[in-house]
């Protein structure tokens, strides 16, 4: 049986798995009836709004730390993508050293963390913002399918976007910076890297997670307890990106827990985790995994390992992204 988040029904959960015939453990019990409120409490937007005004106003906002001239992205030699090193991370949970972890995070029949080897890559370090999604609907004509999307300060992470528009945003996104490479307006390494095939896309959950985690398979971003100074979570909304700064994280990005919960390019597939059945996996109604918890959510959601998934089509409150620079 499968149980998602969708566009139109709130009879999904965080975790929507598609389950085995071992049955649902007790904890992915509690994880389904804990996300099932989440979604019932939550309302789905209203169809498409395209009206006068609803798209945020640009020219009114100047944002500190962030380039106007290049899509609102972070004033930073690389636009705000960070480095993650390639090689072999723990993915997935062991429950003797996480009890917190839900069966769903466990390789197999092992009840045991994975190693998978990741190439280099780069994430970026905030979740994309409204006046990022609002440059991107202001210059593609994208569609503006609520409101609500850009509703928030333009510093906040946007929401109320569904799978696809995450996968539009990031098009968009590779096709501007791109242009901007091509006219030898970015600086090197990335100007370098647009022109030799990386592109801009969403991370898949491999690459989440090893972005979140490091490689020492610590639980949460930063260490191994939960710290409301690092996260943005058991709260009543979204805060700015970046506005609770980790020194501990890994590799220096932001809010990778809590805040909102991030799409990512991966198809929900048990583990042990794989890129070779992703269209096996899409030939069969696929769920798309997110990632991080969200602002609403306690520490065990908020877990670095800890997977949830929805419908392509979902839009809620408490769902964002961010976008990743990968090699083609």
């Amino acid at each position: 049986m499968t149980t998602r988040i969708s566009e139109s029904e709130s009879e999904g959960a965080h975790d929507r798995f598609r389950r085995n015939s071992s049955g649902v453990g007790l904890m992915s019990i509690a994880l389904i009836g804990l996300s099932w409120l989440a979604l019932v409490l939550a309302p789905a937007p209203n169809g498409q709004d395209n009206t006068e005004g609803s798209v945020f106003k640009l020219q009114d906002s100047l944002l500190p730390g962030f380039r106007a001239d290049i899509a609102f992205l972070p004033d930073e030699r690389m636009l705000g993508f960070v480095e993650i090193p390639g090689g072999e991370f723990l993915m997935g949970s062991d429950p003797e050293r996480d009890p917190l972890s839900f069966d769903l995070e466990w390789w197999g029949n092992g009840r045991a963390s994975g190693r998978p080897n990741e190439p280099t890559f780069f994430m970026s370090r905030y979740e994309v913002t409204v006046a990022q999604y609002a440059t991107f609907l202001s210059a593609s004509k994208y569609p503006v399918t609520t409101s609500q999307a850009i509703s928030a300060p333009p510093d906040h992470p946007v929401t109320w976007v569904a799978w696809t528009d995450a996968v539009a945003y990031a098009a968009w996104l590779d096709d501007e910076i791109r242009t901007s490479a091509r006219e030898g307006l970015l600086a090197e390494p990335l100007a370098t890297l647009l022109l030799t095939g990386w592109r801009v896309a969403l991370p898949n959950e491999a690459q989440w997670e090893k972005a979140a985690r490091g490689v020492d398979g610590r639980i949460y971003p930063w260490g191994d307890e939960p710290e409301p100074d690092f996260a943005n979570y058991l709260a009543v909304g979204t805060t700015a990106v970046g506005s609770k700064p980790c020194s501990r994280c890994a590799h220096g990005l932001a809010d990778m827990s809590g805040n909102v919960w991030e799409w990512t390019a991966s198809p929900y597939q048990p583990y042990p985790f794989t890129h070779e059945d992703d269209l096996q996996t899409l030939r069969t109604d696929a769920l798309w995994v997110m990632r991080g918890g969200s602002f609403g959510d306690p520490e065990q959601m908020i877990r670095a390992a800890n997977r949830g998934g929805a419908d392509p089509g979902a839009r809620r409150p408490f769902i964002g992204f961010r976008v990743a620079l990968v090699p083609s």
